[in-house]
């Protein structure tokens, strides 16, 4: 003979709420950073490098993630800054978004290190590099060694230290939280994470 359960216990299975984040396990809390954020909105930032094979590899993942965002998150990537010889690939990321072409060649700078095997880092090679694939060099070398790319990269190795990253690829969330797959052990968790750190920002719950 066949039970069922009773209706009001279906309605509250069905309404219980996700299990609560756990904190060392899903995320973390970092020493809280102003963010560009308006009122009702919620920063996002992936910190990456373009040399981080990691990184390179869960682009697909993150590009899907993003478009299915909701209107108040503001996502943006920072180029993460750990050690000195990260600094010249966060140049060439602030200098291609500084000349509109960040979002054409974003994905070549990954493909050209870790599918070609290029050496980027030196700024030559990466200037070259760049032209051969329609950048005007001269424009992009201005901006690669101009002062506002300096402030730029100069901002994104503060916030690598401030909030107290040890790698990369790292999420944080409304300057406060930060969350890997490090942490959650995998990237879909990861994705898991956020979805849910961003909706209690949203909702304004600690």
């Amino acid at each position: 003979m066949k039970r069922f359960a009773p209706l009001a216990l279906i309605l509250l299975l069905a309404s219980a709420p996700a299990a609560a984040l756990e904190w060392g396990k899903d995320y973390v809390e970092v020493p809280a950073q102003p963010t560009s954020a308006k009122r009702g909105q919620v920063e996002v930032l992936e910190f990456f490098w373009y040399g981080c094979p990691h990184c390179f590899h869960l682009e697909p993942e993150l590009n899907a993630w993003a478009k299915k965002l909701p209107k108040n998150v503001v996502f943006k990537q920072v180029p993460g800054v750990l050690s000195d010889g990260w600094l010249p690939l966060a140049r060439a990321f602030y200098a291609l978004e500084a000349t509109g072409l960040l979002e054409k060649l974003h994905g070549d700078v990954f493909n050209a290190i870790h599918v070609e095997g290029l050496d980027l880092n030196p700024p030559d090679a990466f200037l070259d590099w760049a032209a051969k694939k329609g950048a005007d060099r001269k424009k992009l070398a201005a901006a690669y060694n101009s002062f506002s790319v300096e402030t730029k990269v100069m901002r994104a190795r503060q916030l690598t230290r401030a909030f107290k990253l040890n790698g990369v690829p790292a999420f944080v969330v409304a300057g406060k939280y930060s969350t890997s797959a490090y942490l959650t052990g995998g990237n879909p968790q990861t994705f898991k994470v956020l979805d849910e750190l961003i909706e209690q920002e949203s909702q304004g719950k600690k």
